[in-house]
């Protein structure tokens, strides 16, 4: 039957959670303490407790300085006490004996109880904060608790409580008590009073998450989310594409009736979301991004220098005020998805742009000539629109293709502009590490606001800030949200890639100089010296010799290599005739050399040669026929 201790230790096990281990080391420090505290032993002094759990009885093991007479009991051991212990103690050496004082259950009861809860809710404080640090950027389920003027208290797994400001709440979204939430864990901290974890249904990681959960594709790799953005409990606007050829990204985000958007729609109480799909070229996800309205043109300005991401979208005149949406919404989310500043302008807003552009800019001065008749066209087209007269549908594509032509020409830089771009980007890009290039801007160390505001702007990489930052730094502190603590943090970024350009350059001057120095250790080698014992042949020059003595006849005569024999076939060989196989090759050795011997004195022996099949035996039988004097032949198999 279990005693008490085990029947109270496995309930502690149970109301917190936590592993046993734990628990048990939670105990084991409380009774260390509660020994220090009863026999005021010194903290440098090492104590260690172990505790029986099948007994619950508590032993103390403490390390002592091994004297001949014992002034002090809680420092001090005799000799002979000490070598029961360990049999070669000697004096003044530290030896680890039991100090278990008598009754010291009923002491370390009374006087540890707040140590052992004390470490309880540490070991219990430390398992939550793991857990949830592990959940960081996740979604997770919890149950309100609390309703207050600064957000919601909200009950999570492992007795642990988050909670969610009300600027991380969407607008107009209102909870009851008890009631069930989804939210994602914006951040995690440490603090005395215990784990602040951050709730936040805003973050636009918290639409990624809804995402992966109802779209089997983009859980498994198939789709993939590009970019999103989003204005909490209005609008969103999230770009997919597909990492396999025949599957559609936007219908596999989108659903069979809609059935998998709405499900997201819902949790985030009727929020409209607008899925596109992601386009490597600029242009044409400008102009997605830009639906629902239907584009004319997009026009975008150095995109080369990098210095100003603008792009200049033409809409017709009756998709100006659906492009722009309300209050600006629809550009503005668009802008923040694409990463590009977006200019929109109608199709006769256009127009007359180009008529001026046509006039006074030099860029397009070559067009003067060839459009002077189409400039008078569209001159009188916008005369007529503004009498308020309409205009045919072949009129405005005549003014958009005037529009579209006069644009191409104006943002057209010669090859030697662009060459001499392409050089100033590449110096600049020397200056800053390749691994910064691949660094995400949310993982760079600039605080998390500044990071958010950086990656919709359209810098997604350290590298892709750094560039920027080294052509034109105005431009990033004229972003809506970066101010000057921003630029510091920012400056201090570029101080740190600075420092690590100059260490790696450092290291491979360093490493130079080890490669330059084992080279010069290596002496060439000019001369070889052979050993004494080793004679040297001088070379003979060997002349050709034409005589060549067959038999008993000498002559001179030019030798002729003889033709190669054609190898027989698969079906002459299990023809089995004797006249396919070579016969030299079924020779022995001994008979190979009298054959030899024989064909250097022009005699031939009197030998034949028989092949026959032995189907019992399943193999091919040889015969060789010898002449042994007379007509008496002697037959060798």
């Amino acid at each position: 039957m279990k005693n008490e201790f085990t029947l109270a230790f496995n309930e502690v096990l149970e109301d917190k959670g936590l592993p046993k281990e734990v628990i048990l080391e939670a105990l084991e420090s409380a009774m260390v303490s509660a020994y220090r505290k009863s026999v005021n032993a010194s903290n440098e002094q090492p104590i260690e407790a172990k505790i029986d759990l099948e007994t619950g009885k508590v032993t103390i093991y403490a390390q002592k300085e091994v004297v001949e007479v014992v002034e002090n009991n809680i420092t001090e051991v005799e000799l002979e006490t000490a070598r029961k212990v360990e049999p070669e103690a000697q004096l003044g050496d530290l030896v680890v004996v039991e100090s278990t004082p008598g009754d010291f259950g009923r002491v370390a009861a009374t006087t540890s109880r707040q140590v052992i809860q004390q470490r309880i809710r540490d070991a219990e404080r430390k398992a939550q904060i793991s857990y949830y640090e592990k959940q960081l950027g996740e979604i997770v389920s919890g149950v309100v608790q609390a309703i207050g003027a600064a957000g919601l208290t909200i009950g999570l797994e492992l007795k642990t409580e988050a909670t969610m400001p009300r600027k991380e709440m969407i607008t107009n979204e209102h909870f009851h008590i008890h009631e069930r939430v989804r939210a994602l864990v914006a951040d995690v901290k440490d603090s005395p009073r215990g784990p602040q974890i951050i709730l936040s249904r805003t973050h636009r990681d918290f639409l990624r998450r809804l995402l992966e959960n109802e779209v089997p594709e983009i859980f498994h790799g198939i789709v993939e989310i590009r970019s999103i953005a989003r204005e909490p409990g209005d609008r969103a606007k999230v770009a997919v594409s597909a990492t396999q050829q025949g599957i559609d990204p936007v219908g596999a985000c989108v659903g069979i009736r809609g059935v998998r958007i709405q499900a997201i729609v819902k949790e985030l109480h009727d929020e409209k979301i607008d899925v596109i799909e992601w386009n490597p070229d600029p242009a044409v996800f400008i102009a997605k991004a830009i639906s629902p309205a239907r584009v004319s043109g997009v026009y975008l300005t150095d995109q080369h220098s990098g210095n100003a991401k603008t792009a200049t979208v033409v809409v017709p005149e009756d998709q100006l005020s659906l492009a722009i949406g309300r209050i600006g919404q629809n550009a503005r989310l668009a802008a923040k998805l694409t990463g590009w500043r977006i200019d929109i302008k109608s199709l006769p807003e256009a127009a007359a742009d180009a008529l001026q552009k046509l006039a006074t800019d030099p860029a397009v001065e070559a067009l003067k000539e060839s459009e002077h008749d189409n400039a008078l066209r569209i001159e009188e087209l916008l005369a007529r629109k503004e009498e308020g007269k309409p205009l045919s549908p072949e009129e405005y594509d005549q003014m958009a293709k005037f529009v579209d032509r006069v644009e191409r020409k104006s943002i057209a830089k010669s090859e030697e502009q662009r060459k001499q771009e392409l050089e100033k980007l590449a110096e600049i890009k020397k200056q800053i590490p390749a691994s910064a290039f691949e660094l995400n801007i949310l993982d760079s160390g600039l605080p998390e606001h500044v990071a958010v505001i950086l990656q919709e702007a359209g810098y997604f990489s350290v590298g892709d800030l750094a560039m920027q930052v080294k052509q034109d730094p105005d431009l990033i502190l004229g972003i809506n949200g970066i101010g000057i603590r921003a630029m510091e943090s920012i400056h201090e970024l570029m101080a740190a890639l600075d420092k690590q350009l100059a260490d790696e350059q450092a290291a491979l001057v360093k490493q130079a100089e080890e490669t330059a120095e084992e080279m010069e250790v290596l002496e060439p080698v000019s001369e070889i010296e052979l050993p004494a014992e080793v004679d040297v042949v001088p070379s003979v020059e060997v002349e050709p010799v034409l005589d060549v003595t067959v038999g008993e006849t000498s002559s001179t005569e030019t030798i002729e290599e003889p033709e190669p024999e054609k190898e027989p076939s698969l079906e002459e060989l299990f023809t089995l005739r004797p006249e396919v196989l070579d016969t030299a090759g079924l020779l022995d050795d001994d008979e190979a050399e009298e054959s030899g011997k024989a064909k250097k004195k022009g005699k031939k022996k009197g030998k034949s040669v028989v092949v026959t099949y032995d189907p019992d035996r399943d193999l091919t039988v040889v015969q060789k026929k010898h002449k042994r004097g007379g007509n008496d032949w002697d037959w060798d198999e």
